[in-house]
């Protein structure tokens, strides 16, 4: 057993205790001094041990926060996880089932910061305005973003930007991007759209998804890892789509 103090003794009472048992007058000064050192070692001692457990926890902290937001993308060969979410066509809501629509064919799932914004205007335009190249590849066509259902039915209907050709839905809790891995930002106070009107939901980062009528991923690509433009992410998808056609 270590020899450790009685439990309510200090080490000067113990030291005092053995030093009057000790015949030699310099006995009990010199035990004094070593209980003295020995309790100033175990102080130092506690002191290292008290600094690397918060050391420890500190790093812990500074890499939890350090942390993505959200894992890597899925990949092609990865399963697309099924969803099923409010959406738009027209100014109309509807619910759009990702698992129905692969019933039909190829899927792309386009996830884009928000709509009536310039970059993602021009994305949806140029996809409506190659809808019927999509439709004769046989492929579905569905936006996601953090948008209100109330904004995409005017974004929907818009003839500049969607024109009631394909759908785009609302993921406002940003689950369904979390599950897929798309990376997102928290939005801001005083960000507004292309109208003058408030922004007020997070942001996507634009990634593009081809799913295959297997429920698999054939492709995906970003603007921030592929370094494309948003008109971009059309041309590439639409490329996809024609080459599953012809296999």
């Amino acid at each position: 057993m270590p020899d450790e103090p009685p439990i309510g003794r200090s080490r000067e009472e113990e030291a005092g205790s053995v030093g009057r048992r000790c015949a030699s007058p310099l006995c009990y000064p010199l035990l004094l001094m070593v209980a003295r050192r020995a309790e100033a070692l175990d102080t130092q001692l506690a002191g290292r041990i008290f600094v690397k457990k918060n050391l420890v926890f500190g790093l812990a902290i500074s890499a939890a926060l350090c942390l993505p937001a959200f894992a890597a993308a899925l990949q092609p060969g990865d399963r697309a996880p099924e969803f099923s979410l409010p959406a738009s066509l027209a100014g109309k809501d509807f619910h759009f089932s990702l698992r129905a629509a692969l019933k039909k064919g190829p899927v792309v799932v386009y996830f884009y910061p928000s709509a009536f914004t310039g970059g993602c205007d021009l994305e949806a335009h140029t996809f409506a305005q190659d809808k019927d190249q999509f439709v004769a590849a046989g492929a579905t066509i569905i936006g996601v973003s953090e948008d209100s259902i109330a904004r995409l039915n005017q974004f929907s209907a818009d003839p500049s930007y969607c024109a009631g050709r394909f759908p785009v839905a609302s993921d406002p809790s940003g689950n369904v991007g979390v599950s897929y891995g798309v990376a997102a930002v928290a939005g801001r106070p005083g960000l507004k759209d292309v109208r003058g009107d408030a922004i007020d939901h997070g942001f996507f980062e634009r990634t593009t998804f081809v799913i295959g009528k297997d429920g698999k991923i054939v492709a995906e690509f970003s603007s921030k890892a592929d370094h494309l433009t948003p008109d971009a992410h059309v041309t590439k998808a639409l490329a996809v789509v024609q080459q599953l056609a012809h296999q």
